[in-house]
């Protein structure tokens, strides 16, 4: 596929679009007693976070998600469509949109988060077959796991039938979970933290490495672990590639995951090789680290690049 050719396929995301209201504490938490926090609502969900990010950077593309029919519905749609994020294969449901409710502790991670009314249940396999001609046109299709496994099955199927590339994003450890027993057989890429590898594999897969070697046996190309600050690893039948977490203060955790797997479709999105890939891959991390909320909203594709030199200078 050339260059022109891949700028013309959008990449398709599936899965939550949510309000985030993060809850940022000025001081550790007590327990059974009022806490002082300052509070910020921002549009969030792993699939809309990337998807947002995405076209922000320029990079066509589309997200099938789902909606409540009330006001924060409304502005999550807004939001979508001026940050120029394609919705024509969304869900609108009767009723509350979904929310995520985080409390950041005062050094920026996340202490503890709730999911509500996300109603992903309603992307179904029959949904996903009457957006078929979406879909076939994509150069990648990401799922976040937050969706059944019915319809992950179903895109599975799809992506091995048109060759088109497809990417799990965990999210967590729960929905990891629900992948343990799964045939993943012809996923291109599966994009863990080290809580989340562990809940993707059987009980007799013990350490890190026989975890890795269980998914790559069951049909995965690719393991990405996301191992915080000591970096990520890449995992291929054919080895590994390692690149370290550039030292930056943080801010605010929320959202770092979704823009490194952002930062690796762009550098797929511009025909670089895996190398390039994370390391813009961490520098959209690195940003968006610096700054509330999960969008990091200063960025182009040309900043990005002219910013990888200044965290990985060699």
């Amino acid at each position: 596929m050339s260059n022109n050719e891949q700028e013309q396929k959008p990449v398709v995301c599936i899965g939550a679009a949510l309000v985030d209201e993060l809850f940022h504490l000025s001081e550790s938490l007590l327990p059974a007693t009022t806490n002082d926090a300052t509070v910020t609502k921002t549009a969030g969900g792993v699939a809309r976070n990337i998807a947002h990010q995405l076209a922000l950077l320029d990079v066509p593309v589309e997200l099938i998600s789902v909606f409540g029919e009330d006001s924060d519905g409304d502005w999550l749609r807004f939001v979508c469509a001026q940050a120029g994020v394609g919705l024509s294969g969304s869900v609108t449901k009767k009723g509350l949109s979904g929310k995520y409710t985080g409390i950041i502790s005062e050094d920026g991670a996340l202490f503890t988060a709730f999911l509500t009314n996300a109603a992903n249940h309603l992307i179904t396999p029959e949904h996903l077959h009457s957006q078929r001609d979406l879909l076939v046109n994509a150069s990648f299709i990401l799922a976040d796991a937050n969706v059944s496994v019915e319809s992950i099955d179903w895109l599975l199927a799809f992506s091995l039938e048109t060759g088109i590339p497809f990417i799990i994003e965990p999210v967590s450890v729960p929905p990891a979970r629900k992948l343990h027993n799964r045939n993943l057989k012809g996923l291109y890429l599966i994009t863990p933290n080290e809580d989340e590898l562990p809940a993707l594999c059987n009980s007799g897969a013990a350490t890190m490495e026989e975890q890795i070697q269980e998914l790559l046996q069951r049909g995965v190309h690719k393991i990405w672990l996301h191992r915080g600050a000591e970096g990520s690893t890449l995992f291929t039948k054919s080895g590994s590639l390692h690149l370290n977490a550039p030292e930056i203060e943080v801010l605010d955790c929320t959202g770092a995951g979704d823009g490194s797997v952002t930062g690796y479709l762009l550098g797929k999105y511009l025909m670089k090789r895996d190398a390039e890939c994370l390391k813009m891959a961490h520098t959209l991390s690195a940003e968006i680290l610096q700054v509330q909320g999960a969008i990091a909203t200063h960025l182009s594709q040309e900043k990005i690049v002219s910013l990888i030199p200044s965290y990985y200078p060699s």
